[in-house]
């Protein structure tokens, strides 16, 4: 038995805004059998993550590219693997069984043959929906907890700032800076996300950036005693007007950079002189540098999930052919919370 596999690839290199001819589908006979004595694993995709970092691996050039497995260059017509929630349709390995549902590393397509060694581990669904385990229970929920915790080592009463706070990992940061007992400000795009802050997640106040002229001023009105902690997942303008607005002995977790990743030109330049005499931490961080914390995490996180203490806001779109769309509107601020595509239902 063999199935048609659409998939997605790219047809060039994509090295500003990414856009819709720059994507297609394309189709490949699988067989759903193994040779005897193979230990590779066929899944049948359900849900997969869309992630801004992808775009760095598109492109021509990257300083991402040679520095973690997680971010090699994608070429035109390869495969794009991403992480995502599965279910097994044969597998050589003994240690999973036909039906198990899985999340690892796949792809961008219908179905995906993970070779020994891949990334993939069965789960329990814990009575969550299955897209949790690419949100709020993966990767991006495991780098707001690492991030925040870690990185930033919070202080309750500290005054903390978000960027792109209605984002996959942004929302989940603010909430817990709630539940530590700090003050937060989150900043989005559009007066739906603001409210979405402010209504439904707790934040104590939000704005819009793109009603700003002077993000400096902005933050200083906000934050008229200062920001101990600055989460980052835009870089540009908003970390050096965050960096002229921290307090002695900041922190700053440096979790992306979505304002350059369509646009080199917006590289941050913070006042170093602020950095150095207010002697502001700030520090890079990737999600498989804390695996170590993923126990404590999934403990903690499905708590407050369970208890109402944290919403999961989630944008999913449905069928492989949404996957370009999906992905593009990331840089046109389209979602709110995580963005996931529905591949295939269970």
């Amino acid at each position: 038995m063999e199935v048609s596999n659409r998939f997605i690839t790219i047809k060039n290199h994509v090295d500003g805004a990414p856009k819709e001819s720059d994507f297609e589908i394309k189709a490949a006979a699988l067989p759903l059998t193994l040779q005897p004595g193979s230990t590779d694993i066929i899944v049948k995709t359900l849900y997969v993550s869309i992630d801004p970092y992808q775009l760095n691996r598109m492109k021509t050039a990257s300083s991402s590219q040679g520095t973690s497995s997680y971010s090699v260059a994608v070429n035109p017509g390869d495969t794009i693997d991403a992480y995502g929630v599965a279910k097994v349709v044969v597998s050589g390995n003994p240690h999973f069984e036909k039906d198990d549902l899985v999340v690892g590393i796949f792809s961008w397509g219908e179905y995906c043959v993970v070779k020994p060694g891949g990334m993939i581990r069965k789960f329990d669904p814990m009575g969550f929906p299955l897209s949790y385990q690419v949100g709020v229970l993966g990767f991006s929920g495991l780098t707001a907890y690492a991030g925040f915790f870690e990185v930033c080592k919070p202080k309750k009463g500290d005054k903390v700032f978000v960027s792109a706070a209605s984002g996959s990992v942004g929302h989940l940061v603010g909430q817990y800076a709630k539940l530590f007992g700090c003050y937060v400000v989150g900043s989005a795009g559009s007066k739906e996300k603001v409210a979405v802050l402010k209504e439904k997640l707790g934040f104590d106040n939000a704005f819009n950036y793109k009603e700003e002229t002077d993000l400096k001023a902005t933050l200083k009105r906000y934050f008229p005693d200062g920001i101990d902690i600055y989460f980052d997942n835009v870089g540009g303008e908003m970390l050096e007007a965050a960096v002229a607005n921290m307090n002695l002995f900041g922190r700053v977790a440096a979790c992306g950079v979505i304002s350059e990743y369509t646009n080199a030109s917006k590289r941050a330049a913070p006042n170093m002189l602020d950095v150095v005499y207010k002697r502001i931490k700030i520090q890079g961080f990737l999600v498989p540098d804390h695996l170590n914390l993923y126990a404590d995490f999934i403990s903690t996180i499905s708590d407050h999930l369970r208890n109402g203490k944290i919403q999961s806001l989630e944008d999913i779109s449905n069928g492989v052919e949404s996957i370009p769309s999906a992905f593009i509107g990331l840089f046109q601020g389209d979602n709110i919370g995580k963005k996931i595509v529905c591949v295939a239902q269970d």
